[in-house]
């Protein structure tokens, strides 16, 4: 089957304001008895991976955010951290469960949507509102667990209308983490082309799938089709970066680290650096994250949820302490394309 002749080169930062909770049974098979037991599953480390319906869970868990990285699709969810102090709560378990099904519907439906002759295209709220059948069915009883989570999400496609291919993203979100597609100019400056709108039942409360949420993907997703070119930045985020760093902030931030990758800064490259390529994207996760975390961590910072709050007549002053989750990564073509 053709491949898509566009493709992301990735990179991700993390940071959790408490660790992450390991997932339970059968999500996580439990010890056999002893942990020096030889025959115990601890002991092989693919056993020590998360499963769910005999297939390893994609993704990553960052506290009770959750992220995904891949050529053609990135995301990041934000877990409801609430859930933590709830019987059988478990938003982490959620937040990763839904990237993951939501994925698989993506790769799925690739039969379709990456062949140059058809006329079909990618169906991401569809995908998504799948993903959120499966993980209420793997949640249920007799495994039971509750949860929810914000979902974001880009997946690169191409369009085909034209005589020339032309990279097309699908961006489908619901709730307030975020996605952002910038435009380095010539390395000196950038432009923000595109950013997903938060959506709030009310302050500090998102839209969300899950336990108890009235919020479903066919009824309240919202899908953006974007037009991109070569080079062009895509950020998914979850909102412990939005909550700390303005719209601004996050665009100089990542001009700033792709100026120092092309200078040689921010550790070996692969290849070419112009950009951001040949690993630069982890660079500018990194440095996003970092710039994220020193206001996150300054009880006197003006953030972004600091004024929401204000506005909302609410006494409150510096950054919000949150898990931080950044996916960055550029649009490339693939060579023979």
């Amino acid at each position: 089957m053709p491949k898509s002749p566009f493709y992301f080169d990735t990179g991700y930062a993390l940071f959790a304001k408490r660790p992450s909770r390991a997932f339970p049974p059968p999500f996580l098979p439990p010890p056999s008895g002893s942990f020096s037991d030889p025959l115990s599953p601890y002991n092989r480390s693919r056993q020590r991976r998360p499963y769910v319906n005999g297939e390893m869970i994609r993704g990553i868990t960052n506290g009770d955010d959750a992220v995904l990285v891949g050529e053609n699709f990135i995301g990041a969810n934000d877990g409801v951290g609430a859930w933590a102090t709830r019987e059988k709560g478990h938003a982490a378990l959620w937040s990763r469960l839904i990237l993951h099904f939501w994925a698989l519907e993506a790769e799925r439906d690739a039969s379709v949507t990456s062949t140059a002759t058809t006329t079909s295209e990618p169906n991401p709220v569809e995908y998504l509102q799948k993903a959120y059948e499966q993980t209420i069915a793997a949640t249920s009883e007799p495994n039971e667990w509750n949860g929810t989570t914000t979902a974001c999400a880009a997946l690169l496609h191409y369009d085909t209308k034209g005589a020339e291919k032309r990279p097309m993203l699908y961006v489908t979100n619901l709730g307030d983490s975020q996605c952002l597609v910038l435009r380095p100019k010539d390395g000196r400056d950038g432009s923000l082309v595109y950013k997903t709108t938060e959506q709030w039942h009310w302050f500090d409360c998102p839209r969300q799938l899950g336990t108890n949420s009235p919020d479903t993907p066919k009824k309240n997703a919202v899908m953006d089709k974007v037009d991109i070119e070569e080079n062009d930045v895509v950020l998914a985020m979850s909102d412990g970066v939005v909550d700390n760093l303005w719209e601004h902030e996050i665009v100089a931030n990542v001009i700033d680290s792709i100026q120092k990758w092309e200078s040689g800064e921010g550790g070996e490259g692969s290849e070419d650096r112009t950009g951001g390529a040949g690993g630069g994207m982890l660079f500018v996760a990194e440095e996003l994250v970092k710039a994220t975390r020193n206001v996150a961590e300054d009880p006197y910072a003006e953030s972004p949820f600091m004024e929401r709050a204000v506005e909302e007549g609410l006494a409150m002053e510096g950054g919000k302490l949150d898990d931080i989750s950044v996916v960055a990564a550029l649009c490339s073509r693939r060579k023979g394309s």
